[in-house]
């Protein structure tokens, strides 16, 4: 399971393990990981877990979120990356074995796991571009869209349906017109998906 360190200066205050899909950072007490430091906002960051990755999102804070030195909105969370918050450090810890990088836009299956319940098998349907005409059955438990460092989506397939999350890149993916907020949005039948330049269709086969 991967988890965060925290430490100010040095010395470590807490171990953090990454148990639940959504962690949230900040000064005010409702946080997960709560920092009361006049540095900190009030809701700072969040951290995103979805079976062995893990995405960090600054959340509009007044002083910025750090990775390694390097200011972001948000990303993909690698072993060993140092979050700063003001004096604050967070460490990042993974010990899954990465994934390669593909180039282009790829499918990429996450994991091996069923689902906990029978739900009809999801597929995309490539609408436009090079891949028109393409099919990808959704029979991971988690499938990567998009092109890295440009567009990144991730489609979970959870006992109760199918989610979309966005990772990285701006503009937001968007779902029949609509780009995605923060939250993992759920998958109707037919839904149109705008990913990287890509128009796909997500549909349940019968």
């Amino acid at each position: 399971m991967a988890k965060l360190i925290l430490s100010m200066d040095g010395l470590v205050l807490k171990e953090i393990p990454l148990d639940r899909e959504r962690i949230t950072v900040g000064r005010k007490p409702h946080n997960d990981i709560q920092i009361d430091n006049l540095a900190i906002s009030g809701e700072h960051a969040v951290i995103v877990t979805l079976l062995d990755d893990s995405f960090l999102e600054d959340l509009n804070s007044t002083n910025g979120t750090y990775v390694n030195g390097q200011s972001i909105k948000k990303r993909v969370l690698h072993n060993g990356d140092v979050i700063e918050l003001g004096k604050y450090r967070l460490k990042y810890f993974n010990d899954a074995p990465p994934q390669a990088p593909r180039n282009g836009f790829e499918p990429q299956p996450e994991a091996d796991a069923p689902p906990d319940a029978p739900l009809p098998l999801g597929e995309i349907q490539v609408l436009t571009g090079a891949g028109a005409g393409r099919q990808l059955e959704l029979s991971k438990s988690l499938t990567r869209l998009g092109k890295p460092g440009l567009q990144v989506a991730v489609i979970a397939r959870r006992p109760q349906g199918y989610f979309i999350t966005h990772v990285e890149g701006e503009p937001r993916p968007v779902v029949n017109g609509r780009p995605l907020d923060a939250q993992a949005h759920p998958l109707a039948d037919h839904d149109v998906i705008e990913l990287a330049g890509v128009k796909m269709e997500f549909f349940l086969k019968r």
